[in-house]
């Protein structure tokens, strides 16, 4: 049986014209053997699934050939099965040329061509109109980051296809296609950006880093080092006396403590992100981004710093204010930025369960992105990544509406996304108890104001300034007060209010502690000019 292509388009003129020209003898092969191109492979189907463009034939009544581009985002021609190609097609110039030639003849050619790698297939098929109420076909055709109107569907009927020779295809690249190219360029001077900036921050007022910090009961000692990104190093942590380290859940976290370059100890609280399933070790994840004004209290400059193999640190054990519940609904996680940490251990937590869950995670650029090529390998097609420089946004609205109305969310982010969620989950009608977050940095607010805060039991005042919590200001006077996650979540700061208003910030307490004057001194703030505290 001859090659389906061949006994379609070599007539016997276009034969008599091999002959003439001497090619017929390199086709001859195709004039025998298996008839297998009227069937995609995988090889065909991901070429055309990649493809933004492509050209259209059609013939008119009066035998004239019409030829059209067709354009749209990578994939609009989908690849229903072996066999059949479908499009939707949308308002154009409105002179419906191919629409109406294909009511008369048929018949279709297309021609898509990649045109960086200079490759090219060329397919014939007959091409009908997918019926009106044709619902389940015309919504498999649409596509989904495209909302125009679709005007009608087609679908197109293989009957043969051939790869053509490259020789004289000009390269081309599109937009994105150019920024991959120029990526590493682009990466090389970020970086040498970042060791710029790294050599004109003002040195450390520290003369030697004490090689042993914290006065928690978990002797930790750092056994490695990474740089997963230009601005995020991952620190690996295990036991300093080599023994096993106490079990974690998915969400837990570390206080480590951090010597600032006053010379004050503090403690930063960062996510355990390598799986809760290990034992021999912890991982945590440390975005270095200081405000240059306030580099002297940084934490992440600080660790990314001075931060070496072998520094010991003595931690309080692990804390869990974002838990995974157990439960049989299918699970929704969303990461922005660093907010992957707790999210990356849910999602090993997960696999290992055997859960039904999503991961979508949004970042800056995938080399910005940590863990983003690690979850990929390991947890495939349940990973979605949405980086802001190629153009792909999550679609919130989209995402919470199109999950299952059961499914819970966990969440973790920069403050914009989690109230993106939090105010869209609130106008979709979902239940509260469904929705489940962590902010990595405390709920600022940009209105805030500086105020007196009295202490009830020695009558001393404190000053609160614009960028400093009540617990801050207290700490700062010496004052010893129980504290944990400063950002509103675990209750440790919890103080009862004597007099006057506030604003709570807070994700912790409910309407009942509030009624009975109770506030977390991390991130809530008084209402008027004083505000005077049991404390």
């Amino acid at each position: 049986m001859a090659h389906k292509y061949a006994q379609l388009v070599f007539t016997e003129t276009v034969r008599a014209m091999q002959k003439e020209q001497n090619s017929r003898a390199g086709y001859a092969s195709m004039d025998q053997g298996e008839d297998y191109n009227f069937l995609l492979s995988n090889v065909e189907a991901d070429f055309i699934g990649q493809r933004d463009s492509l050209y259209m034939a059609s013939v008119s009544e009066t035998d004239w050939p019409y030829v059209q581009h067709r354009g749209g985002p990578k994939g609009f021609l989908k690849v229903l099965d072996a066999s059949t190609l479908g499009f939707a097609d949308y308002k154009g110039n409105r002179q419906y040329v191919s629409a109406g030639n294909f009511r008369n003849n048929d018949r279709v050619a297309l021609i898509f061509v990649d045109y960086p790698n200079k490759r090219r297939l060329k397919l014939m098929g007959r091409i009908s109109l997918v019926a009106e109420d044709d619902w389940q076909t015309l919504a498999s055709l649409e596509d989904d980051h495209y909302r125009a109107k679709v005007e009608r569907g087609f679908t197109i009927k293989v009957e043969a296809f051939d790869w053509n020779c490259p020789q004289h295809i000009t390269p081309r690249y599109s937009e994105s296609e150019l920024e991959s190219l120029i990526a590493p360029l682009t990466n090389e001077i970020g970086e040498l950006k970042e060791h710029l900036k790294e050599k004109l921050q003002p040195e450390s007022t520290l003369q030697s880093y004490p090689q042993t910090s914290g006065e928690g009961e978990l002797p930790l000692v750092i056994s490695g080092i990474r740089q997963l990104t230009p601005r995020i190093r991952a620190i690996e942590l295990k036991h300093a006396n080599g023994d096993a380290l106490p079990a974690f859940a998915a969400g837990a976290h570390l206080s480590i403590p951090v010597v600032l370059e006053d010379g004050k100890l503090t403690h930063r609280h960062y996510s355990i992100c390598s799986n809760p399933s290990r034992s021999n070790s912890y991982e945590i994840a440390v975005l270095n981004e200081p405000n240059q004004e306030q580099i002297r209290q940084s934490g992440s400059a600080v660790i990314h710093q001075h931060f070496t193999l072998g520094l010991r640190l003595d931690c309080s054990m692990p804390g869990n204010y974002f838990h995974l519940e157990q439960s049989t609904a299918p699970i929704v996680l969303i990461a922005g930025g660093i907010g992957i940490t707790p999210i990356k251990a849910m999602a090993l937590t997960l696999i290992s369960q055997g859960g039904e869950f999503s991961l979508h995670y949004c970042g800056r650029s995938i080399d910005e992105m940590a863990f983003s090529d690690r979850l990929t390998r390991q947890i495939g097609n349940k990973l979605t990544l949405y980086a802001a420089d190629e153009g792909n946004k999550l679609n919130i609205k989209k995402l919470l509406t199109t999950s299952p109305k059961e499914a819970h969310f966990y969440f973790c982010g920069p403050q914009k996304l989690i109230d993106q969620i939090l105010s869209t989950a609130q106008a979709l009608g979902i239940a509260k108890s469904q929705l489940h977050f962590e902010r990595f940095v405390s709920n600022q607010d940009i209105t805030a104001q500086p105020f007196t805060v009295k202490l009830n039991s020695s009558q001393k005042k404190i000053t609160v300034s614009v960028q400093e919590s009540i617990l801050d200001a207290v700490l700062a006077q010496g004052i010893d007060v129980p504290y944990s996650c400063k950002s509103g979540a675990c209750r440790a700061c919890v103080v009862t209010v004597v007099k006057g208003d506030v604003i709570h910030k807070d994700e912790c307490l409910t309407e009942a502690d509030k009624s009975n004057k109770l506030m977390c001194l991390c991130v809530s703030r008084a209402a008027q000019d004083t505000l005077e505290l049991e404390l």
